[in-house]
C-alpha cells in the first residue's frame, strides 16, 4: 500500500523528493500518513478534495482486495 501511495503522490506533485509516507499500525487497521511539500498540498487535495478522495478510494479498494483495512491521512 505504501508503495502505491508514494507512486500516486510523486506523480501529482512538482517536488517528488519531498513526498513521504509513514505507516502507523493501529488496532483497527493501518494508517498511512502522506506528507508533501507545502506548495504541493493543493495538488494532492484537489478542488473540493476530489483528488484526496480518489486517492483514499483507490487505496481502500486495493486494501480490501487483500483483506486489510487502510486509511490515508494527508498531513501538513
Amino acid at each position: 500500500m505504501k508503495d502505491l501511495l508514494l507512486y500516486m503522490a510523486k506523480n501529482l506533485v512538482d517536488n517528488p523528493d519531498a513526498v513521504s509516507v509513514n505507516e502507523i499500525t493501529e488496532e483497527d487497521g493501518l494508517v498511512l500518513e502522506l506528507r508533501v511539500a507545502p506548495e504541493d498540498m493543493g495538488k494532492v487535495i484537489g478542488r473540493q478534495g476530489r483528488i484526496a478522495k480518489e486517492i483514499r478510494t483507490i487505496i481502500k479498494t486495493v486494501a480490501q482486495r487483500d483483506g486489510e483495512k487502510v486509511t490515508v491521512e494527508i498531513v501538513d
